[in-house]
């Protein structure tokens, strides 16, 4: 009897874990995809757009692909590349939808969340799908929420993998609101990404944000989204709370303070699978053109299916992604970068948890990597990319609403 018990108890909590959603990277889309040539310029936009990456970090997703007859039309192709990204973006849902789950959609129909709409370029839910399905003739069909007169209808199930991943063909291509494609190519570029505001949306970036705008480097940050674009660290409110006494960021010079926060950037543009893939992990930061190669350096390195980042004394990981749309990626990192040129010759930097000598004698970090969480949706008046709001446990940081209150206020002393 319990043997038996035993057994079951294992078949258990092995069909559960069976159950857990693995990374989309592992499936190759863009490999499925390549087997049926009607689908050959959907594949080749998937790829030439750069849209394949951002399928990366994704565990659940639904793709409407669409054959070659219905998306050669004569004015997609005229279209600019950002264009045709944000249209392949809305061909992208955030959630595994399979045959039974589409004619389970009630008769007023279910929003559904595209790629496009965590770009932040996309107002109020206007990056979204409606989708409805007729119970009288089978058609399961998608349109603009705002739009119930354009749709595309469901031809075919391509290819389903439980629960990551469903390949839909439908007969039209999906337009975002708002979009021209014949007049895109005059379009002026969108405005560069507010920081400061992309970060106190977040409300889980408040330290953070008051320290940027303290010391100016957020007018060079900005600055530097053109060209090669860049990628930025942000502590959350939680990880400057955690900061031991020895560690008194506001008491630093102001020269200091700036190069503790160009210690958080790389002047590239990252997105989360680059950083979690890259080929030489130790990465020169903005502090570094101020102070010569070789100084003010970060390893990054992929840990348990996350990004880890050690300064020599301190190790973190991504927490979550707050924006990531080129040229400009933010991720938020469980603790404050800090560097060895400047932290390294005290008396020992200890950031709780565990922790183990380093080779300048002062204890660095260890960090678990969590859960990656991603930018959720936006709206408009956020500017571009801002998020309104971040997904973080509930309550996680009121409880320290008077340490924050009191760092906010100490960082806007610093200068």
């Amino acid at each position: 009897m319990v043997v038996a018990s035993s057994w079951m108890y294992f078949i258990f909590f092995s069909c559960s874990f069976s159950l857990i959603p693995t990374p989309i990277w592992g499936l190759n889309v863009t490999g499925i995809l390549s087997h049926y040539p009607d689908l050959s310029d959907f594949t080749a936009l998937l790829t030439s757009t750069g849209i394949y990456a951002d399928l990366d970090r994704r565990t659940s997703v639904t793709i409407l692909a669409v054959p070659n007859a219905h998306l050669r039309t004569p004015s997609f192709p005229a279209a600019s590349p950002a264009t045709l990204a944000d249209v392949v973006r809305y061909h992208v849902l955030l959630q595994y939808l399979s045959w039974p789950d589409l004619r389970r959609t009630p008769p007023a129909g279910s929003l559904v969340t595209t790629l496009f709409q965590t770009t932040g370029r996309a107002p109020s839910d206007f990056g979204s799908l409606n989708l409805t399905f007729n119970p009288s003739n089978g058609v399961v069909s998608f349109h603009p929420p705002n739009n119930n007169t354009v749709s595309a209808n469901v031809l075919y199930l391509l290819k389903t993998v439980p629960y990551n991943l469903s390949i839909f063909t439908v007969d039209s291509l999906l337009i975002p609101c708002g979009f021209d494609l014949m007049a895109s190519e005059t379009l002026p570029p969108p405005p560069p990404l507010n920081i400061t505001r992309a970060l106190i949306g977040g409300h889980d970036f408040n330290v953070a944000a008051s320290m940027l705008v303290a010391s100016g480097v957020v007018e060079e940050f900005e600055a530097d989204e053109g060209g090669a674009g860049i990628t930025l660290f942000v502590p959350t409110d939680e990880a400057f709370a955690n900061l031991p006494a020895t560690v008194q960021l506001p008491a630093l010079p102001a020269e200091l303070k700036s190069l503790v926060l160009k210690f958080h950037v790389l002047h590239s543009y990252y997105p989360l699978g680059s950083l979690q893939s890259i080929v030489n992990p130790v990465q020169p930061t903005l502090a570094t053109e101020d102070n010569g190669a070789g100084s003010y350096t970060l390893n990054i390195s992929r840990v348990n299916g996350s990004v880890a980042i050690n300064t020599g004394i301190v190790q973190a990981v991504v927490t979550q992604t707050v924006f990531d749309q080129k040229p400009v990626a933010i991720f938020g990192v469980s603790n404050v970068l800090l560097p060895r040129e400047i932290f390294g010759k005290g008396e020992g930097v200890s950031l709780g948890g565990r922790s183990s000598p380093g080779k300048s004698g002062v204890p660095s970090v260890g960090a678990q990597p969590p859960e990656i969480r991603t930018a959720p949706e936006t709206s408009p008046d956020t500017g571009y990319g801002g998020p309104n709001h971040l997904s973080s446990p509930q309550g996680q940081i009121s409880s320290r609403g008077g340490a924050i209150a009191g760092l906010v206020a100490d960082v806007l002393k610093i200068n």
